[in-house]
């Protein structure tokens, strides 16, 4: 018979602390990186390369968010004793 495995432990590295902050790193830099994009395609006044450009960036914008969500969720590791 199969072990059952907890979501929790299912979702390895990305489940943890440091995973959802490693997240939110790559997800800021992609971001930088598009937003440079944006910039770019603004500069060469084509409106169709700055549309594409814009739109490249709504999902990095939603993924950065739902990570920031997540961690603000997370109740704190070691609790303070009184």
């Amino acid at each position: 018979m199969a072990k059952n495995r907890s979501a929790k432990r299912a979702r390895g590295l990305r489940g943890s602390k440091a995973g959802l902050v490693l997240s939110l790193g790559s997800s800021a830099l992609a971001v930088i990186r598009a937003s440079k994009q944006v910039r770019r395609a603004r500069n060469t006044h084509d409106k169709l390369s700055t549309a594409d450009a814009v739109a490249g960036l709504l999902p990095l914008i939603t993924s950065a968010a739902l990570v920031l969500r997540e961690l603000r969720s997370r109740k704190p590791d070691t609790p303070a004793t009184a």
